[in-house]
């Protein structure tokens, strides 16, 4: 749903990834100066460390107002920033808001409860199945380019479903989750790309938006929808507004297409240069981006993506039974509704800290295991005295499942050399993380409906915890996604 900077930090806008090849030479129109290059020193094989790699010995350096990829950041690192946390502050808010208001939605539409249902998971389904499109939308248009239609397109998505009609509603909504899918696998390769001396910091501060956004959607849609009087569906529209002011505040760091295209080429998985005068000269084009392929064999890219999926499994399965669970305890419809929203708390808290505490390779193995012994205490507890203590069990569930996607988002950029790996570990990792995570749901509300009880399902979901502690400790070896390990 998780390091205070140095100022000047001449870090923050670096390029060029820890561990990463070399980047090549700026286009000419960016070159102001020709001052020899100090010598490259060689970095080790083996984790990223949180500096970025030194320049080839003879490489022309950029001019000081220029982004290592050659374009020109208007606004400089603080513009960049607030521009990456605002869309982040978006990429649930389209989702969370429909919750609050599916019974307005099923009986007004009208829908069955399956398909007002479906509202809720076919955007999850949407965050596997298109995050496998964002490579190629990346050679076409760049990273930053491209996280700016996100941007947009989510802004047109979310006004869709102001039609009065089920198509509008089921349009908008595939519509809306398509484009944050996209948006979500371009985070951390942008982040590895921009802040690469402060990853753990932006890391941190993304999930925290992540959390913020879901929060805020989920607590005031209802009370805007009393304040307006104005039904759902405009209600729903008024989420467009921050999307739509996100791509406004990004609009700066998206240049031209083709300047985007020849800046970003490299950062997508397996992607060429662009042809055209845009495109980089022949022999500066720099390494090309991994493909999904290449990933194939490599066991920290697979751990990473059963920790995604695992984790992401257990928060959309509990998002969705939580308040049944304790209303078959005896807890009040009101109430249960409120002990959800309240986990998100603690999550918030979690998902802040646990990259500053795990930035180092000897503290992620820990916060691994800390993640999933709080997360268990929390099943437990909502299987034996789900009501008696419930303000307990929701704080731990809060701090567990806020550590666990905070640590499977920086986990990409952890295990990986460069924005290049970044990118390719984020699509496959959110790709088939999001698609098993789909199955979370409606797995456990069938083991619910076979045993009647819940005792047996939270029993499922601890042996998925056990799935998610071991792909976390292999995740958290000191070893790079793409970098061979030795004999």
């Amino acid at each position: 749903m998780h390091e205070q900077p140095s100022n000047p930090d001449p870090g923050i806008t670096s390029g060029t990834a820890p561990g990463s090849a070399p980047r090549p030479a700026a286009p000419a129109a960016a070159v102001t100066a020709t001052a020899p290059a100090a010598p490259a020193r060689p970095a080790p094989t083996g984790a990223p460390t949180d500096g970025p790699s030194p320049a080839p010995a003879g490489a022309p350096p950029l001019a000081p107002a220029a982004a290592p990829d050659g374009r020109v950041r208007r606004g400089g690192p603080v513009l960049l920033a607030a521009g990456l946390l605002l869309a982040a502050l978006n990429l649930r808010i389209a989702i969370a808001s429909v919750g609050p208001v599916l019974d307005g939605i099923e009986h007004g539409q009208p829908l069955s409860s399956t398909a007002a249902g479906a509202l809720t998971t076919i955007p999850v389904l949407c965050f596997g199945g298109f995050a496998f499109a964002t490579p190629a939308l990346v050679r076409r248009w760049g990273m930053h380019r491209l996280l700016g239609a996100t941007m947009l397109l989510l802004t047109a998505g979310v006004l869709v479903r102001l039609q009065p009609s089920t198509a509008a509603l089921f349009t908008g909504t595939v519509v809306a989750g398509a484009s944050i899918a996209v948006a979500n696998v371009l985070m951390p390769g942008l982040i590895k790309h921009d802040f690469a001396h402060r990853s753990g910091l932006m890391m941190g501060l993304y999930t925290t938006s992540l959390f913020v956004g879901a929060a805020a959607a989920s607590g005031l849609t209802v009370p805007l929808e009393n304040a307006l009087g104005t039904g759902w569906r405009h209600t729903l529209a008024l989420w467009a507004l921050p999307a739509l002011a996100a791509f406004l505040l990004w609009l700066p760091q998206t240049g031209s297409r083709r300047a985007a295209q020849a800046a970003d080429h490299r950062l997508a998985p397996g992607g060429d240069a662009p042809a055209g005068a845009g495109a980089p000269a022949a022999g500066a084009t720099g390494r090309r981006g991994p493909g999904l392929r290449a990933l194939v064999h490599d066991r920290t890219a697979w751990a990473v993506t059963v920790f995604m999926g695992t984790q992401s499994l257990g928060y959309y399965a509990l998002l969705s039974w939580i308040p049944s669970l304790l209303q078959d305890s005896g807890m009040s419809a009101g109430r249960s509704g409120w002990m959800l929203s309240f986990s998100t708390f603690p999550g918030i808290v979690a998902s802040l800290l646990t990259p500053a505490l795990g930035r180092r390779p000897a503290g992620r193995a820990p916060a691994v295991v800390a993640t999933v012994v709080v997360c268990a205490v929390a099943y437990a507890g909502l299987a034996t005295a789900p009501v008696s203590l419930a303000y307990l069990w929701m704080t731990l569930l809060g701090l567990g499942q806020g550590a666990a996607i905070s640590l499977a988002l920086s986990l990409i950029v952890w295990c990986t050399p460069d924005a290049a790996h970044a990118s390719a570990l984020s699509t496959l990792a959110q790709g088939t993380g999001y698609l098993v995570a789909a199955l979370g749901p409606f797995g456990l509300g069938a083991v619910h409906s076979l045993t009647g009880g819940w005792t047996t399902p939270m029993l499922a979901l601890g042996a998925v915890l056990a799935v998610q502690l071991a792909a976390g400790l292999l995740a958290s070896r000191e070893h790079t996604v793409g970098v061979r390990e030795s004999a």
